[in-house]
This record gives structure tokens, sequence and C-alpha cells, in this order.
């Protein structure tokens, strides 16, 4: 391959791919972790659903396909369009990567609000290791109590959005793994030194 801007490009687009595919393939391991359970019926009809679109597809465009339908879990029914952002900044490599993305509710949410808000400011971008950390982050937040309503999930997700209007830069993922412990913390839930969280 020629090292020219083309070849660069080609190459930086394969590897954010691949890191795509590792993200998906670390998220179908885990998917028997805690969250509210959405039926396995429900999720394959959503992957069928979207057989119209074509992947990769930005996020507003797979809610213009599916953005209404509904997502029945134990703690409540949530819309497809209140999981997804509704913008072209964050894409979607796959339905799969749909699937995986609203299999947990609570924490598609918080990333809805912290995309959304990261594409209301021309200047941010989040994507790659920043993205997958905000997102371990709520995920560890679901491990701690995953009966208290995930109640830490909006907390954490509300400070990331103030600090992103206020700083107009995204916080670094070490900020947001305190600020989840500190939470964590106040609420009575131990955070060990050697854990996600522990910083």
């Amino acid at each position: 391959m020629a090292d020219d801007k083309r070849g660069r490009d080609k190459q930086a687009h394969d590897a954010e791919k691949r890191r795509q595919e590792r993200a998906l393939a670390t998220e179908m391991d885990r998917y028997d972790e805690a969250e509210p359970p959405v039926d396995e019926d429900v999720l394959s009809d959503i992957e069928r659903d979207l057989e119209s679109v074509e992947f990769p597809a930005p996020g507003s465009e797979v809610v213009d396909a599916i953005g209404e339908r509904e997502i029945p879990t134990d703690d409540g029914t949530y819309a497809v369009e209140a999981l997804l952002p509704d913008t072209d900044e964050e894409t979607f490599a796959s339905a799969a990567a749909v699937r995986v993305r609203i299999q947990r509710p609570t924490v598609a949410a918080a990333m809805k609000r912290i995309a959304e808000t990261v594409g209301s400011i021309r200047e941010l971008e989040l994507a790659g290791s920043q993205r997958d950390g905000y997102e371990r982050t709520f995920r560890e937040l679901v491990a701690i109590d995953p009966i208290d309503e995930n109640e830490g999930i909006p907390v954490v997700a509300d400070w990331i959005v103030e600090r992103i209007r206020e700083d107009r830069e995204l916080p670094g993922s070490r900020s947001v793994r305190r600020r989840a412990a500190e939470y964590c913390r106040a609420n009575g839930y131990e955070v060990r030194n050697d854990e996600w969280l522990g910083v």
C-alpha cells in the first residue's frame, strides 16, 4: 500500500474497524452480565428490522429505521430512540452492534445523552478508547448493584454532560472513573483499588 494520505486514511479506517469488531466481540462475551433483561426475541426482531439499513450506518439512520420500536425490560419500556443517539457523529458497524447497545438500556440511554451533547459542539468527537472507557464505567456501575435501579449511571452521565458543556472538552476516562468511584463510596459501595473504578 502506498505511503500517501489515501493509504494512511485506509490504514486508520481499517484499524478503527478492527477495534470496533473487537469491542463488539467483547460485548457479546459479556452478554450475560447484570442489566434489566431484554427478551431475545425482541433483539432478534430488531436485527431483522435493520436488514434494510446499509452498515456501517450513523445513529440517525438507525433511529429513522427503528426509533419508534419499544423495548420492554423488567424495569420499564424504552423506545429505541431513547437509547440510540440521533446523530451522524456516532456510527454502528452492524445490526449486531445496535443489538449489543440496546441490550443494556440504562447504559445506552446515558451514552446517547453524552453522544448528542458532544455532537452539539463542532470541535468535539467521542470515539475510540475514550468512548469505550465511558461505557465501561457505566457497565461497572451496573455491576456494583444491579438491583439499585442503576442510580449511579444518571449521576455520572449528568456530571459528564455538565463538564462537556462548561469546559467544551471531554473529561478524561480517569476523571469519569473517579467521579463514579466517589458516587459508589458515598452510597456505601466498596470500590477496591485494583478494580476499574478504583482510581
